[in-house]
């Protein structure tokens, strides 16, 4: 993955981690579903696939290749424990 878009997701892992209030209300607002830590685990990792997706297609010009999609996976599954100490 290019540097300049990995370091974006970077900062937006770190947005998220700093919004972690906003992500408890979230869940304390779906709390009628049995587990909604899923649902904001998936609204964080749709913040990050829209960084990836769009920085990629604004600063390479392209949208992301396969081998680029498959690192920012890794990247998403590496950093698994941070997003579920969110909650």
């Amino acid at each position: 993955m290019d540097e300049k878009i990995e370091n974006i997701i970077e900062k937006k892992i770190q947005e998220s981690i700093s919004k972690k209030s906003e992500f408890k209300k979230i869940i304390l607002l779906f709390s009628d579903i049995e587990d909604s830590r899923p649902f904001v685990l998936g609204i964080i990792i749709g913040r990050l696939y829209n960084s990836f997706f769009y920085q990629t297609k604004r600063i390479l010009n392209r949208e992301p290749t396969e081998k680029e999609f498959q690192e920012f996976i890794e990247l998403v599954r590496n950093k698994k424990s941070i997003f579920e100490k969110l909650w």
